[in-house]
C-alpha cells in the first residue's frame, strides 16, 4: 500500500503531471473569463489554439522551447486556414489535404522537437474539419483566437517555468538515475549469468537508449544555458549531477567484464561472487531511491547500508586467497578485485550525488571548462540541405510522409464517399498512432483501440449512473488533465482517459451519449486499421533495411572511443577532453543502435533478415564499448606505466581489424586486408608483465613479506586488466569483422 502511494505521489509531483497541469489552466482560464464577461462563444477557438500549441512544450533550452512553440502558432493557424478557406470545394480540399499531410510530415527530418511541430500541424489540419466556419471573416476570427489561444499558453508556460524552474531538469535527472539503478541491476543479472539472457540483453538495450536520450536532453538544457549566459548556483549543482550520471553510466558499462573469464575463474567458488552481486543491487536500489528523493524532497537514507555492502565484498576477497591459497588464488583475486574497484568508485560518484542533494558544501566542483561545453552538445542542422537530403524513396522519413498522406487521404474518402458522421476522427487517429516504424505504429494501434474500448466501457457506466452535465464537465476535464500527462508514460492508459475525455465533451453538446461512444469506438477501429494496412503496404519500412547505417556509425564511434582512449593512455592531461567527447559519441551510436534492434524485434518475422546477424553484431559492439570503457576507467582512477610497444602494436590492430569491418560493411568489400604480422608476440610479452610481477610476489612471499604495498597491487592490476581486455578486445573485433563479412555476404546471395 505505501508503495502505491509513494507512486503516486512521485505521478502528482512530477513534471508530467506538471505539464497536464498547464494545459488544465490554458483551457479552464478562457472558459471561466469569457463566460462571466459574455464573450463565451470565442472560447473554445482559443483552446483548440491550446490544445494544438501545448505538444511542442517539451523539456529542453528555454530558447528552444519558446521558439517551437511560436512556429508552431503560425504553423497550426496556416494549416487551419488553408484547410478552412479549401472546404467548400472537394477537389481543391483533396489536393490540399494531400500536400499538407506530406508537407508538414517532412518537417520531421529536423529531428524529435520537429516531429512534435509535425505533430501540431498535422492535429490541427483534422481539426479543422470539426470546425464549421464559412465566411472569410469568420475564418480569420476563427484562426486568429487560435493564435491567441497558442500565445496564451505559451504565457502559462512561462509562468509554470518561472514558478518551478528546476522541475524538468529535476524531473530528468530523476528518471536518469531511476534508468541507471534499474539498469545496473539488471546487468548484474546478465553478469551473474542467469537464464533469458536474450531478453535480458534487449531489455538492458532499452534503458541505455533511455538514459542517452535523458543525459542529452539534460546537455542540452544545462550546456546550453552555461554558454550563453552562465548557470544559477542550483542548475551548476544539477550538471555537477548530470557528470555524476555519466560517470556511473559508464563504470556500469565498464563494470561488464568478460564473463567467460570471471567464471571460469572462479566456476567451482561462485559462492565469492554473490556479495559483489549484492552490492550492485544495493547500488541500483539507492539509485532508484535517490531519483525518487529528487521529487519527493525527503531526507536522504543513511549511507551505512552502501559502506557495509562494500565492506563485505572487500571481506570476500581475502577470504578467498584464505580458502584457495596463492598463488593459485593470484588471479580470482585480481578479478574480485576489479570488480570491487568498479563497485568502490560507483559508490564515490553515488556519494556526489547524495553530497549535491544534501547541499554539502564540499562537493567537487566542475572540472569542465565553459568553453569547452559546445563539444558536448549535439547540434541539430535546421538547412535546406537536410530536407533535400530526404526528398528521396531511399529516406524512411520521405516514405513515411508519402504513405502518410496517401492514408489520410484514403480516409477521408472513404468517409466522404460513406457519408461516415465524424470522418475526422479516423483521421485523428491515423494522425496519433501512425510512425515511420510499422512496429511502433501497429503497438500504437492496439493501444490505442484497448484503451478506446475501457474509456467507451467507463463511460456507458457513468451514462447509465448519472446525465448530470457537471459530473460530465468534471470527468471530461480531469481526464484530458491526467490524459496529457500520461502520454509518454502509458499510451493505453492516455487513451482511454481521451475517450473518456472526448465522449463527456460531445455528451453536453449531444444528449444521446451511446450515439457518441458507438462512433468513437467505430472510427478509432477503423483509422487504426488503415494505418497498420498502409504501414505494410505503402512503401514499407522495415528497420533491418535501414539498420546499416544506425551499424556503421556505432562501427566509427567505437573505433573513435578506442583511439581517444589510447591518446588518453598516453598522455591523459593533454587528451581528457578529447577522450570525454568520444566516449558520449560512442555511448550516444550505442544507444541508437540499440533502439534501432528494439524497432527491428517489433516487425514481423518475415522481415527480420538476418536477425541473428545483426543480433550478434549489437552485442559484439555493445561489448567492444564495454571493453573499452573499462580500460578507460581503469586510465581514469590509477597511474598507469607508459604503453608498451606492444600494446601500441595491439591498439593497431584492433583499430585496423574494426576500421575494415567497416569498409566491408559500407562497400561489400575492404581495401585492404588486415596486417598479415602475427602478434602472438606482442600478446605473450603482455602476459609476460604479469607473469614477471606475479612470480616476483611470489618471491616476496616465500621470503615472509605477506603484506603486498598498493603500487605493487595496482601494478599487477594493471598487468592483469590491461592485457586480458586488450586480447579480450582484439577478439572482440576480429569476430565482428567475421560476421561483418557473413553478414554482407547473405545479404547479397538474397
Amino acid at each position: 500500500m505505501k508503495e502505491k502511494l509513494t507512486q503516486l505521489e512521485l505521478f502528482f509531483k512530477s513534471s508530467s503531471f506538471d505539464r497536464g497541469l498547464r494545459l488544465g489552466v490554458g483551457i479552464i482560464v478562457p472558459f471561466a473569463i469569457l463566460y462571466a464577461v459574455g464573450y463565451f462563444e470565442y472560447a473554445p477557438a482559443i483552446v483548440v489554439g491550446v490544445l494544438l500549441n501545448a505538444p511542442s512544450d517539451v523539456p529542453g533550452s528555454a530558447t528552444r522551447r519558446v521558439n517551437a512553440i511560436l512556429i508552431s502558432i503560425v504553423l497550426t493557424m496556416l494549416v487551419t486556414l488553408l484547410v478552412l478557406f479549401a472546404k467548400p470545394i472537394f477537389f481543391i480540399l483533396v489536393l490540399v489535404i494531400a500536400a499538407v499531410s506530406f508537407m508538414v510530415s517532412l518537417i520531421a527530418v529536423y529531428g524529435f522537437r520537429a516531429s512534435l511541430l509535425s505533430f501540431s500541424g498535422l492535429l490541427s489540419m483534422v481539426l479543422a474539419f470539426a470546425i464549421q466556419k464559412e465566411t472569410p471573416l469568420e475564418i480569420f476570427i476563427q484562426v486568429g483566437l487560435m493564435g491567441v489561444g497558442g500565445l496564451w499558453y505559451l504565457a502559462v508556460s512561462l509562468i509554470f517555468q518561472k514558478l518551478a524552474p528546476e522541475k524538468d531538469q529535476n524531473q530528468l535527472l530523476s528518471d536518469t538515475l531511476h534508468a541507471l539503478g534499474t539498469y545496473l541491476r539488471l546487468r548484474t543479472q546478465l553478469w551473474a549469468g542467469y537464464d533469458q539472457q536474450d531478453e535480458l540483453l534487449r531489455e538492458s538495450f532499452f534503458l541505455q537508449n533511455q538514459i542517452n536520450d535523458k543525459q542529452e536532453t539534460l546537455r542540452e538544457i544545462l550546456l546550453t544555458q552555461r554558454k550563453r549566459s552562465g548557470l544559477s548556483p542550483y542548475e551548476e549543482k544539477q550538471l555537477l549531477m548530470l557528470r555524476a550520471s555519466v560517470n556511473i553510466f559508464e563504470l556500469i558499462e565498464a563494470m561488464h567484464i568478460n564473463n567467460k573469464v570471471v567464471h571460469s575463474i572462479h566456476a567451482e567458488h561462485r559462492n565469492y561472487l554473490l556479495p559483489f552481486k549484492e552490492v550492485n543491487n544495493i547500488l541500483g536500489n539507492h539509485l532508484i531511491h535517490l531519483a525518487e528523493l529528487l521529487i519527493q524532497k525527503d531526507k536522504i537514507p543513511n549511507k551505512h547500508v552502501l559502506l557495509n555492502a562494500l565492506e563485505k565484498a572487500n571481506e570476500t576477497i581475502a577470504s578467498y586467497i584464505a580458502e584457495i591459497g596463492l598463488p593459485a588464488a593470484r588471479e580470482g583475486a585480481l578479478t574480485l578485485k576489479t570488480i570491487f574497484d568498479y563497485q568502490e568508485r560507483l559508490v564515490a560518484e553515488i556519494r556526489v550525488v547524495r553530497r549535491i542533494m544534501a547541499n554539502v558544501k564540499n562537493t567537487p566542483g566542475l572540472s569542465l571548462k565553459k568553453k569547452d561545453s559546445a563539444y558536448f552538445l549535439t547540434n541539430q542542422e535546421f538547412g535546406l540541405k537536410v530536407l533535400t537530403q530526404n526528398l528521396s524513396f531511399k529516406s524512411t522519413l520521405f516514405r513515411h510522409a508519402f504513405r502518410f498522406s496517401v492514408a489520410l487521404l484514403f480516409a477521408y474518402l472513404l468517409g466522404y464517399f460513406l457519408d461516415i458522421q465524424n470522418t475526422y476522427w479516423i483521421l485523428l487517429t491515423i494522425v496519433v498512432i501512425m510512425r515511420p516504424s510499422y512496429g511502433l505504429t501497429k503497438t500504437r494501434s492496439t493501444d490505442r483501440i484497448i484503451g478506446t474500448l475501457i474509456g467507451a466501457l467507463f463511460a456507458i457506466g457513468v451514462v447509465l449512473l448519472t446525465q448530470n452535465t457537471i459530473v460530465y464537465a468534471v470527468l471530461a476535464f480531469v481526464s484530458l488533465i491526467l490524459a496529457f500527462s500520461l502520454i509518454q508514460r502509458n499510451y493505453k492508459f492516455a487513451a482511454a482517459l481521451i475517450t473518456i475525455s472526448i465522449v463527456f465533451v460531445y455528451s453536453l453538446i449531444n444528449p444521446n451519449a451511446f450515439e457518441v461512444i458507438q462512433y468513437r469506438v467505430i472510427d478509432t477501429v477503423l483509422g487504426a486499421i488503415i494505418a497498420v494496412v498502409a504501414n505494410y503496404t505503402i512503401f514499407p519500412s522495415w528497420e533491418a533495411d535501414n539498420f546499416k547505417q544506425v551499424l556503421l556509425n556505432a562501427f566509427k564511434t567505437n573505433n573513435g572511443y578506442l583511439l581517444a582512449m589510447q591518446k588518453f593512455y598516453t598522455d591523459t592531461a593533454t587528451h581528457k577532453l578529447a577522450y570525454n567527447v568520444a566516449r558520449k559519441e560512442a555511448f550516444l551510436a550505442i544507444g541508437n543502435l540499440n533502439a534501432s534492434f528494439q524497432r527491428l524485434t517489433q516487425d514481423p518475422k518475415s522481415k527480420q533478415k538476418n536477425f541473428q546477424l545483426l543480433y550478434e553484431m549489437v552485442t559484439l559492439n555493445q561489448a567492444i564499448l564495454s571493453a573499452i570503457a573499462g580500460i578507460g576507467n581503469f586510465v581514469v582512477n590509477h597511474k598507469t606505466t607508459p604503453a608498451s610497444a606492444e600494446l601500441q602494436r595491439l591498439f593497431h590492430r584492433i583499430s585496423s581489424t574494426l576500421g575494415i569491418a567497416y569498409e566491408i560493411l559500407e562497400q561489400g568489400s575492404a581495401s585492404k586486408n588486415v596486417p598479415t604480422e602475427a602478434l602472438m608476440d606482442a600478446e605473450e610479452k603482455l602476459l609476460d608483465k604479469y607473469v614477471q610481477l606475479s612470480n616476483r610476489r611470489d618471491e616476496e612471499i616465500s621470503l615472509g613479506k605477506t603484506t603486498m604495498d598498493t603500487d605493487t597491487l595496482h601494478g599487477l592490476q594493471e598487468a592483469y586488466l590491461i592485457s586480458n581486455h586488450i586480447i579480450w578486445l582484439k577478439s572482440l573485433s576480429e569476430n565482428l569483422q567475421k560476421t561483418t563479412e557473413h553478414y554482407v555476404k547473405t545479404t547479397v546471395q538474397e
